[in-house]
């Protein structure tokens, strides 16, 4: 996939085509973080949140482009903004998740076996969807963290 962005000083910056296209895919996104927010101060909490899932989310648009059904993408965006809200809530009972930078935090919550227990309960199935979706971006940071040389 041609790099559709850069990074300055850790904001995400995405070139026309694909904003309009990250845009028509997530049409909710820019209000994910007042969506999540206890206190006023969870919403800039939130938009880093936003910042640290664009490039997954981005990847998951070039998976669609190679036969990711929509459904499945559709899925993972869903399971992405019960990520993010879990986030935070999570950051007022854990202190451990409260103190590091929301992609450290991100990584603490997704794991190789998947993403938190949510609370309140959800269905089995949604969980399953859930750690699903987890263990995806889990396996995406990694490889974001460490790209093979070959590339």
């Amino acid at each position: 996939m041609a790099d559709s962005r850069s990074s300055v000083e850790g904001v995400f910056i995405l070139d026309p085509l694909h904003a309009q296209r990250l845009h028509q895919a997530c049409p909710e996104l820019e209000d994910w973080p007042r969506s999540w927010h206890v206190e006023p101060a969870d919403i800039l909490n939130g938009q880093q949140i936003v910042q640290v899932l664009m490039p997954f989310l981005l990847h998951l648009l070039h998976l669609l482009d190679q036969r990711l059904a929509k459904a499945t993408f559709r899925r993972h965006r869903d399971n992405l903004w019960m990520l993010g809200g879990e986030l935070i809530r999570c950051r007022y009972d854990d202190d451990e998740l409260a103190k590091p930078h929301v992609k450290d935090a991100l990584r603490q919550l997704t794991r190789d076996d998947g993403g938190p227990l949510m609370w309140p309960r959800i269905t089995e199935s949604e969980q399953d969807s859930l750690d699903a979706t987890c263990r995806k971006l889990n396996r995406f940071f990694r490889e974001s963290a460490n790209p093979d040389p070959s590339d």
